[in-house]
């Protein structure tokens, strides 16, 4: 059975290695600008949906807030190249680092709540920091943040004549976004949100420090939601509040997971690949008429997956139930 497990462990980084190949050498036949802006969100929004999937799919603590995290990613790059002539690389290290703390701090209170409390708790916070950011003047305020556009350069994160850079950079931050949870998925600590996703009093029985593995989960998860703001700031050169911090950035990365397979390796990757685009395409061509067509449209085809595959679309290429799984009781005893 041990061998099963790292023979499909070994599968998985194969397969992605693969995968991200054969991405990386989409841009080199697809040359329409419009199709490159879908796959460069696509990207994005897997590498979201896989950082939400951390806290909320492993661990198993729900948050309806994540979009506070990818707006302080955006905030603090956009502020710092702004007001102080610091490089965008060094905003998304800072905006990165400043989630994750805030992250923990918030996580104190928070993670003594449980259910839809807690998922309650996330939602209120985002929102009270969004009507902060709505009114904070440093920050631009309801206006937003218009970032300055200088030459084209990988220094600056800048590129105007061509988004293969941005697609390229979100492919990269898609990887990583993957390769730690393929990496953590098989840690101490994967073994451990499992366990207090499943039964937190067992897992505590068997020396798990639940909420020690909670605040470890938060971190990672809003630190990588950040980087992803970040990018998003210097992908679209404009900021405010509600173009990175509304309700619906959360739902975005919350959905891809949920209808790819939550709590799996690659159901938040397969769910952003159908759903990203979908949304974008029904915004594109039936969402002109202003009736709200292109969200019936949309909504139909998430209710109908949801309905047929309860799992995740993931379920579709498993063959067996998790058969080939270390268990969680021997991994987290050890």
């Amino acid at each position: 059975m041990d061998q099963a497990f790292i023979q499909r462990r070994r599968r998985d980084l194969v397969v992605a290695a693969f995968l991200a190949a054969i991405a990386a050498a989409v841009p080199l036949f697809v040359k329409d600008v419009y199709v490159q802006n879908i796959m460069v969100l696509t990207l994005m929004y897997a590498a979201l949906s896989q950082s939400w999937n951390i806290l909320s799919g492993y661990c198993g603590q729900i948050s309806l807030g994540h979009a506070l995290y990818f707006g302080l990613g955006a905030y603090t790059t956009a502020l710092l190249f702004t007001k102080f002539g610091v490089l965008p690389w060094f905003g998304m290290l800072a905006g990165g680092l400043l989630s994750a703390v805030i992250a923990m701090a918030l996580g104190y209170p928070c993670f003594r709540l449980g259910g839809h409390y807690f998922v309650i708790a996330t939602i209120v916070i985002a929102e009270i920091t969004l009507l902060l950011f709505h009114n904070w003047d440093w920050a631009g305020a309801a206006l937003g943040i218009d970032i300055p556009i200088r030459q084209d350069s990988w220094l600056t994160f800048q590129f105007t004549r061509s988004k293969l850079p941005y697609f390229y950079f979100a492919l990269v931050l898609a990887c990583v976004a993957w390769f730690v949870t393929w990496w953590l998925e098989d840690s101490k600590w994967g073994y451990w949100w499992r366990a207090v996703k499943d039964n937190p009093l067992a897992a505590e029985s068997l020396g798990v420090v639940v909420f020690n593995s909670k605040m470890g989960a938060a971190a990672v998860s809003a630190f990588l939601v950040a980087i992803g703001g970040s990018f998003y700031g210097q992908f679209v050169s404009y900021i405010d509040p509600e173009s990175v911090m509304g309700f619906q950035f959360s739902l975005l990365m919350a959905l891809p997971a949920v209808l790819g397979g939550i709590g799996t390796l690659w159901g938040p990757m397969l769910g952003a690949v159908i759903l990203i685009p979908l949304t974008e395409l029904t915004r594109s061509y039936i969402g002109g008429s202003g009736r709200g067509v292109d969200l019936i449209v949309y909504g139909g085809l998430i209710i109908a997956i949801s309905l047929a595959r309860p799992q995740g679309l993931v379920s579709l290429f498993s063959r067996k139930p998790k058969a080939a799984a270390k268990p969680v009781r021997e991994a987290v005893a050890s």
